[in-house]
């Protein structure tokens, strides 16, 4: 299936900036993106995002285990955000560097965990995991509770907004 991603270019550079904010222990931030889903007409998914949830420093929970750990209170609020108007959750995170990053075990593992309670909230909508290098992205998205995941293969920055001066001047 073929799945594009759109998202203006300065909330893209404004989610790279969030996530690397030092926390005072998590090693890594996380957000989660919220964005439009429709149809391509050719069978695939287009993902627009409109929107990003930064995580409060107090929703993060110390785990010696991994680089980030959020509460349900940072779940919940992301879940919150996707109702009205029903949006896809994305969960977003960075791995730094340069080129196509991937995910870790503990990423896959966990997604596996939280994607399908992002379901329940909106039900129609898919659900993915994005991971950001400095210059790329990796994603994966599962357009239900009980299918699988299949990689966002089509990531499109979108600079510069159309302005249109509709005045007689």
């Amino acid at each position: 299936m073929n799945v594009c991603l759109k998202i203006c270019g300065d909330l893209l550079d404004a989610v790279r900036a969030d996530l690397h904010r030092p926390h005072s222990f998590a090693h890594e931030r996380v957000g989660f993106l919220l964005a439009a889903a429709a149809s391509d007409g050719q069978g695939g998914i287009m993902l627009l995002v409109r929107g990003y949830q930064t995580v409060a420093d107090d929703d993060y929970e110390w785990h010696p285990s991994v680089g980030a750990q959020i509460g349900s209170n940072a779940m919940r609020k992301a879940a919150q955000a996707s109702y009205r108007p029903p949006s896809a959750i994305l969960h977003v995170h960075t791995h730094g560097g340069r080129g196509r990053p991937g995910f870790s075990r503990v990423d896959l593992d966990s997604a596996a965990s939280f994607v399908p309670g992002f379901a329940e909230t909106a039900p129609r909508m898919p659900h993915g995991l994005l991971v950001l290098s400095n210059d790329s992205v990796h994603g994966l998205l599962w357009a239900g509770p009980d299918r699988p995941a299949f990689p966002i293969n089509s990531f499109k920055r979108i600079s510069a907004p159309i302005r249109a001066d509709w005045s007689d001047k």
